[in-house]
């Protein structure tokens, strides 16, 4: 094997890719050769399509609505309809709902519960049965969340639907690693991202989270590049299950 991390030939269907994380995994996949699919419901991914194609790779976007599982089987079947096949799946789209606890509602409750945790299951079931029936080998890598690992503070929907994607990466890894799928997890730290616009502009929360980061910067989309690659490729075929942190130390302070 000359270069595991290469991904020349292999075609990765990322979710939410328009900005943020996923455009930057999107990217550092294109970079190590594969082909790219975005799908998502906010804004085109005109950017994305640009910085991928101008790697030389082929780029497709879908629109689809992840708020509803509508869309979730045609998403598989497009893009192997589009591209030829499918090798890897990233399921980052995510949206978060801050309120304290006591005064969190039933719909900001489902609304990130139905995105960020039914939809990326339902997706991950897609693809597993695109792989497996068809005795293919794939990779699917869940973005988690430091909140994977701790409980957080106003955000519940969040809290448990990034606690679920851990659980249910776990579960994936028992089910399908003997049948060739690796399903892992990244975990990303404190990412600067439209979601997180919020705490950045709340001076206190902005330095508390910078005081405790040892590498002591907020983290760019790009830092999650390297290990969406390495769990992508062939480099990581025995790794099973993990959720990998991707935090600048914050776990280990």
């Amino acid at each position: 094997m000359s270069n595991p991390f290469d991904l020349t030939g292999k075609v990765a269907l990322v979710t939410g890719a328009n900005t943020g994380i996923g455009q930057g995994i999107a990217v550092a996949l294109a970079e190590a050769g594969a082909d790219i699919a975005a799908a998502g419901s906010a804004s085109p991914p005109d950017e994305t399509r640009v910085l991928v194609e101008g790697l030389g790779r082929r780029f497709h976007a879908i629109r689809a609505d992840l708020s509803t599982l509508a869309p979730v089987p045609g998403l598989v079947e497009e893009t192997v309809g589009t591209l030829g096949q499918l090798d890897i799946l990233v399921n980052n789209a995510g949206i978060i709902r801050r309120a304290d606890a006591l005064d969190f509602t039933e719909a900001d409750w489902d609304a990130v519960m139905d995105v960020n945790l039914k939809a990326a299951f339902f997706l991950c079931q897609a693809f597993g049965r695109y792989a497996i029936g068809r005795g293919r080998k794939g990779k699917i890598i869940n973005i988690a969340s430091m909140l994977s690992f701790q409980g957080g503070i106003r955000v519940p929907s969040y809290t448990a639907s990034k606690s679920g994607i851990a659980g249910i990466t776990r579960l994936l890894a028992n089910e399908w690693a003997g049948k060739g799928i690796n399903v892992n997890a990244l975990a990303p730290g404190y990412v600067a991202t439209n979601n997180t616009a919020a705490l950045r502009a709340d001076e206190k929360r902005n330095a508390e989270i910078l005081g405790r980061i040892p590498a002591g910067r907020w983290s760019q989309p790009s830092d999650l590049g390297g290990p969406a690659v390495f769990l992508a490729s062939a480099a990581s075929d025995y790794v099973h299950g993990i959720i990998l942190p991707v935090d600048g130390g914050w776990l280990a302070r």
